[in-house]
């Protein structure tokens, strides 16, 4: 597996908020994951609610859940996990001073500002889509009224055998 790949199957949508778990940043970044937990409970004033907040116990066992990690797994969490933003793994740069920190940091950075273009280039298109899905169905009704018209045209009229001809009558021109 790719780096960028490793990195991507780590972050989660959690409370709508695409966030990593801090014994996947402690295992990137080649730290315990309760070393990382010591920096940022004592640099707690850099990590805002919206920077990095701790899992509950329902929020934890549905992330278990759907992710099926095994029983070895889950014996080494004993202690509810944080959940860094985007904005909480760019302030852990700050309180991990290790160069592989750093450049993990950087890495993580770049993939989820890849992300959020991702993301707004989907928008972009879909709105598109939407556009022209409205603009379709105006088109489909002229395009019925159309089809209506040419079908009318095409279809021929019943003659009614009461009604005068109109035209040259071969008889008549013979005589």
């Amino acid at each position: 597996m790719k780096p960028n790949e490793v990195i991507i199957n780590k972050i989660y949508l959690i409370r709508g908020q695409k966030v990593m778990l801090d014994r996947d940043l402690s295992e990137l970044y080649q730290v315990e994951t309760k070393r990382l937990k010591e920096q940022v409970k004592r640099n707690i004033g850099r990590f805002p609610e919206d920077f990095m907040f701790e899992l509950t116990k329902e929020e934890f066992e549905n992330w278990r859940s759907q992710f099926a990690t095994s029983n070895s797994e889950k014996m080494g969490l004993r202690y509810l996990p944080f959940a860094f933003t985007e904005q909480g793994v760019a302030m852990l740069s700050s309180v991990l001073n290790s160069e592989r920190a750093i450049q993990m940091n950087i890495q993580i950075i770049r993939i989820f500002t890849k992300m959020k273009e991702m993301a707004l280039m989907h928008s972009d298109i879909l709105l598109k889509l939407e556009s022209l899905e409205k603009q379709g169905s105006k088109h489909s009704q002229e395009i019925q009224a159309i089809f209506k018209a040419l079908k009318q045209l095409v279809q021929t009229p019943k003659i009614d055998e009461e009604r005068v001809r109109i035209g040259f009558k071969k008889d008549k021109l013979k005589k």
